[in-house]
């Protein structure tokens, strides 16, 4: 799925408060053109989320918490593991106060315009003219229309899904071939079954799809039932087809996540398409999400201004395109194993050019198909156990060959910890270390890397448990992650017990207060250095209340403390975002003024240019 927004009212003196509302530019909307569904007064509509699946509902939940209204209108989606989260996130929007309305609803809600919290489920695409008679004042145009496009890869490989349950198949892999996923091959069929609940039975199968020498008519709930058969090798009864549906392969990114004086934004599908070879597409979405949320936040909360949007794409779009190429890394991988076994999907494809676009594309359709059929009959065969068995030295080296694969994990791999987690921002909202030059972006490899903890800025939050202290004779055990506020605009300063930080502690509360943002200070102390609460905060921090001391709670005896764990001093200090990555950091006690440092770093954050920062603290 992919969300995109225009925001409305910039052009604002700042110090007056804005009129800010998302609308949509490319709105799935079949009876939206009354102006009993969408007004034009500005104060309906703080936020529209368009094209809401996983990525838009986490999006809106996130939003959430820092106390505005969405509309929401989510797209009908056919993958099972898309479709199980977002109902479960749309269950939790509906816990949060959402109405869902569908189509038929809409009919019934009476004269008055959507007000906020409201799900508009299985909205179809239309034209924008309608729109247009309700918000005449509004540029609403598709992303092609408003100069960004998608560059990369495009048509990597179609395919039809087909999602279908079998208990008799699940309980057979239970027992024998216990896995997630498989890629069959054999002389009748190729597909590759995603088997997302064994116990109940459901799968998605992938086939190859060779369109207009194919067409969806060729896989009908029938065809694809004596599919299946063909490829698991099994008789089943119970085969029962959900779904059909084609689609394509991209590995694409937007040349821009945000433009028009950041009054657009792509987030999810609508910034990028990859492989799903490694499931980076909609943990993609939902860190653009997580990214996007708490600057929006900071927005119409009125602590900075408009050009902080800009940073979401100097942060997200790196980490897209880096992540569209590992993931067609990892794509072509996975396809070592079948070009081994002789079935190259470059050479089907080559195949597939030339009968669309050589001397095939002059001959009927019938023959094109019956040509297409053959070739990949032929291609199938040298699956035969004629050819593959150790007697035969082709079919020997291609087992070896195989076997070594294997051996060296040279083919598809579904863990990169240090990806999911390790992702870096290297400019942005942040401050990034005065002294170090700002490395290079790695290149991607395809090959599974560990993520190592660190507290370089832009990075995430290293996570260790500690314990809050406090007058209750039960101390909560939490994640420093924790530490993080998710529903209002504050920053985290985790300092240690030394006097130097507790000057910087008291200079970060004066220059925050100033740019009217919210700061919160964790005191954390080593672990076995503190027996009772009285920790001698109080009296360091006053008249600042906005603070909590904490320990280290170590999993074992040999565990790095959490300086260590941060590649930090006991003199240093962590600012950490609403995300969870580190704004800024001080490798050691602050040389010079604290005070004029830390609004520096808040003005660096906040996007404040020099120019205006002494008119947003008159002002705001």
């Amino acid at each position: 799925m992919g969300v995109s927004g225009f925001i409305k009212g910039f052009n604002f003196p700042h110090g007056t408060k804005p009129i800010i509302r998302f609308h949509p530019y490319n709105i799935q909307c079949r009876s939206l053109s009354s102006s009993k569904i969408l007004s034009g007064n500005d104060s309906l509509l703080p936020v529209l989320i368009v094209g809401a699946g996983p990525v838009g509902l986490v999006l809106s939940i996130l939003l959430n918490k820092f106390d505005f209204e969405k509309v929401v209108s989510p797209i009908s989606v056919a993958h099972f593991s898309q479709y199980k989260l977002t109902r479960i996130l749309v269950k939790m929007l509906e816990n949060l106060g959402f109405g869902i309305h569908t189509l038929e609803d809409l009919e019934g809600l009476g004269p008055e315009p959507l007000r906020g919290r409201e799900i508009l489920m299985g909205m179809s695409v239309s034209p924008l003219t309608q729109l247009m008679n309700v918000l005449p004042q509004l540029f609403l145009f598709p992303r092609k229309h408003v100069g960004i496009e998608l560059k990369g890869e495009k048509d990597l490989q179609k395919l039809v899904s087909v999602h279908f349950w079998s208990k008799e198949l699940g309980q057979y892999l239970l027992n024998e071939r216990h896995g997630m996923l498989f890629f069959i091959f054999n002389t009748e069929a190729i597909g590759v079954l995603v088997a997302h609940d064994l116990t109940q039975g459901e799968f998605i199968l992938q086939i190859p799809f060779y369109p207009p020498q194919q067409n969806l008519e060729d896989f009908s709930p029938e065809i694809c039932k004596k599919l299946i058969l063909k490829l698991v090798g099994q008789e089943l009864s119970d085969i029962d087809v959900i779904d059909i549906k084609p689609w394509v392969m991209h590995a694409e990114v937007a040349e821009r996540f945000v433009c028009g004086n950041n009054q657009i934004m792509l987030c999810g599908d609508a910034a990028h398409r990859f492989p799903p070879a490694g499931g980076f597409g909609m943990n993609t979405g939902i860190q653009d999400a997580h990214n996007l949320a708490w600057k929006i936040a900071s927005l119409l909360k009125g602590v900075a201004p408009s050009s902080i949007l800009a940073t979401y794409e100097t942060e997200r779009k790196p980490i897209a395109v880096f992540n569209t190429a590992l993931s067609v890394q990892n794509f072509r991988a996975a396809m070592v194993v079948p070009a081994t076994l002789g079935l190259d999907p470059a050479v089907a494809n080559s195949v597939h050019q030339v009968i669309n676009k050589g001397v095939g594309s002059i001959l009927p359709s019938g023959m094109q198909k019956a040509i297409l059929d053959g070739i990949f009959s032929v291609g199938r065969s040298q699956l035969s156990g004629l050819i593959l068995n150790e007697n035969n030295p082709l079919g020997s080296s291609r087992l070896a060959k195989l076997k070594h694969i294997f051996e060296e994990g040279k083919s598809l791999q579904l863990h990169f910890p240090a990806e999911d987690l390790g992702f870096r921002y290297l400019e942005g909202a942040l401050v990034p270390d005065s002294k170090d030059v700002v490395p290079a972006p790695e290149l991607p490899t395809g090959r599974r890397r560990d993520y190592v903890p660190c507290a370089d800025p832009g990075s995430r939050l290293p996570h260790m448990n500690v314990r809050v202290l406090s007058n209750s004779p039960s101390e909560k055990t939490i994640s420093t992650h924790d530490l993080v506020s998710v529903d209002k605009v504050e920053f985290l300063l985790i300092i240690a017990p030394v006097e130097e930080s507790y000057n910087l502690v008291r200079a970060a509360f004066k220059a925050a207060e100033e740019y009217k943002v919210s700061a919160k200070v964790c005191v954390l102390w080593p672990a076995d250095t503190v027996t009772g609460f009285q920790c001698g905060s109080e009296a360091k921090l006053a008249p600042w209340k906005n603070y909590m001391d904490a320990i280290e709670v170590k999993m074992s005896s040999d565990s790095l403390s959490w300086w260590r764990t941060c590649q930090l001093t006991g003199q240093g200090a962590i600012l950490v975002r609403l995300d969870e990555h580190v704004a800024w950091r001080s490798k050691s006690s602050i040389v010079g003024d604290p005070y004029a440092k830390m609004k520096t770093v808040f003005s660096t954050i906040l996007g404040f240019k020099s120019t205006n920062i002494e008119d947003h603290i008159l002002n705001g």
